[in-house]
């Protein structure tokens, strides 16, 4: 808490709308389970990374254009490690990372997002979609969007 740390975020592709119904598909059929047994299945479309670490792969990225700029949106299986699974067996359902950043291509100083390290997408009462989280979400800022050149990378 109160830390500054690294994140980086590469984008090889953005998913499909084919994608996003299997997605949808695998959680109606088996909820988060479902949803993670899908994710794992997905071909890479980016990869996250802490400084430090090696990182994993992304397996579903989705582009939403906004007035500003763009909001994007990602989930990925995470994978628990050894010492989580051995000393709280409770992570073992909070395997989901997901997050959204927005980026505001008019004022770069507004761009922010949140990073959701340790979550379950789960049902509510009312049976609407939510994360539920095992770990306080990270506020992500002083993002830095390198676009790249459109056809080329």
């Amino acid at each position: 808490m109160g830390q500054n740390i690294g994140i980086t975020i590469i984008i090889y592709d953005f998913s499909t709308s084919a994608d996003r119904q299997i997605l949808v598909d695998a959680f109606t059929k088996g909820q988060n389970q479902g949803l993670v047994n899908a994710l794992t299945k997905m071909p890479a479309v980016g990869r996250i990374s802490i400084t430090g670490t090696l990182g994993y792969d992304l397996s579903f990225i989705k582009m939403i254009p906004t007035p500003t700029g763009r909001i994007i949106r990602f989930v990925t299986n995470r994978q628990i490690r050894f010492g989580e699974a051995y000393f709280d067996t409770q992570s073992q359902n909070f395997n989901l990372t997901a997050g959204e950043i927005n980026i505001n291509t008019q004022d770069k100083s507004k761009s922010t997002g949140m990073l959701y390290p340790l979550a379950q997408l789960t049902l509510d009462k009312e049976g609407q979609l939510s994360l539920e989280l095992n770990q306080n979400p990270w506020r992500l800022s002083g993002i830095i969007d390198w676009s790249g050149t459109p056809g080329e990378n």
